[in-house]
């Protein structure tokens, strides 16, 4: 899956997905765009999930027309993150695509 990590989302979290093609908001140039630009742009580029540590993202745009799956992590904690990797691939590997989701870590 192609995978867009949000500028909160700890980069070594990608050294734990190598079956995927994971790429970040900053590598790709879209470190000003707002989140709904920022989306739209996912999207159009076949971007199939967007991980964010945004908790106000589902308040701040409408997502119901979203094509992307939006996982959003309780922190940007590595430390802590680390130690859901498992949880995170799990979920992942389960995605419906579109969806919504939050991961409490």
């Amino acid at each position: 899956m192609k995978i867009l990590f949000d500028q909160g989302t700890p980069v070594p979290l990608r050294k734990y997905l190598i079956e995927h093609n994971v790429e970040t908001v900053f590598e790709r140039g879209w470190n000003q765009f707002e989140n709904g630009d920022l989306i739209k742009s996912a999207e159009q580029e076949k971007f199939d999930i967007f991980i964010t540590t945004d908790k106000n993202l589902k308040y701040q745009q409408n997502l119901s027309l979203r094509v992307i799956t939006i996982i959003v992590l309780s922190t940007t904690s590595w430390t802590k993150i680390k130690e859901k990797v498992d949880e995170i691939a799990k979920t992942i590997a389960n995605v419906k695509f579109g969806s919504y989701i939050e991961l409490e870590i």
